[in-house]
């Protein structure tokens, strides 16, 4: 007889590995820790496989653990989407919700289409932002929730979601990143204002004593790739996500990682909120795992 795996035993396998914790992933679930710890020696009994270790402070899955997480979204993604459509039409509202633009492209026009469909008479408005823009709109109550990119400030509530490295970005034309890597000083394309990729990415020049200058300054994420690509200089921007006319590049020294979060000004949601918030998270770790 084929075996079921228990839904709400997932549930607090995936989280308690999100968090680190299975006393974190009871908290949230409003559950004992005793009764967590109880789920997860359930569905080792069903996988009939160890799924998680301590490393440290730290829960980390085992290797059969990562297959066990990976169809877990999954089938929670779809348990969640069939009661969110059996329930979209009790759910009303409005949400506003800030995405830096390293992550409007790619999760912006899934997430919304199919949000808007499970729950249409939910009102969604977006802002694509700065991080000090989102930060600024957080603390004034005029966004429920961003995502971005931890910076020195913070929101009066963040959740920590992943590491991603930061990477050295060139044009994909092969004449022109070769005539950009060879100048002197190295030519660079960054930002404007205060950036934590920007100081990092000099400073990690400084230090292996390679000659820079900043050749064009942009306003938006966009104009950046826009002035790589035409051969301006190289960027810095995280492992994410780039356009096809944009192209990693080796050989330049070493830059370290920025911490991805959810943003909000409360810590409790409010239902409406506390949906989509749950669905970008879920498709976001989705995107990161593939």
């Amino acid at each position: 007889m084929m075996r079921s795996l228990d839904l709400d035993a997932l549930r607090c396998f995936v989280l308690g590995i999100e968090l680190g914790s299975f006393a974190l992933a009871a908290e949230r679930l409003n559950r004992s820790p005793s009764a967590a710890s109880a789920q997860l020696k359930k569905l080792e009994q069903q996988c009939q496989t160890q799924l998680a270790v301590k490393v440290g402070r730290n829960l980390e899955p085992t290797e059969a653990g990562e297959v066990v997480l990976g169809y877990a979204r999954r089938m929670l993604q779809l348990n969640d989407e069939l009661l969110n459509r059996l329930s979209g039409s009790r759910l009303a509202g409005k949400v506003t919700f800030g995405l830096q633009e390293d992550f409007s492209d790619v999760l912006l026009p899934q997430l919304l289409g199919a949000f808007s469909r499970s729950h249409p008479q939910i009102q969604l408005q977006s802002i694509v932002g700065r991080h000090q823009e989102l930060l600024r709109d957080i603390v004034s109550g005029e966004l429920d929730f961003s995502l971005g990119w931890m910076g020195e400030k913070s929101a009066p509530y963040s959740e920590f979601l992943a590491e991603l490295p930061m990477q050295w970005y060139g044009p994909a034309s092969k004449h022109l990143r070769e005539s950009v890597l060879m100048a002197q000083p190295l030519p660079l394309v960054m930002l404007d204002g205060s950036c934590l990729i920007r100081q990092q990415a000099t400073e990690a020049l400084d230090h292996h004593g390679i000659p820079w200058k900043i050749n064009f300054v942009g306003r938006s994420l966009s104009n950046l790739w826009r002035a790589v690509e035409a051969g301006l200089g190289i960027t810095v921007r995280s492992s994410f996500s780039h356009p096809e006319s944009i192209t990693k590049l080796s050989g330049l020294p070493s830059l370290g990682k920025l911490k991805l979060c959810l943003d909000r000004s409360q810590y409790q949601l409010d239902d409406v909120q506390a949906q989509l918030y749950a669905e970008l998270k879920q498709q976001l770790l989705q995107y990161l795992e593939i």
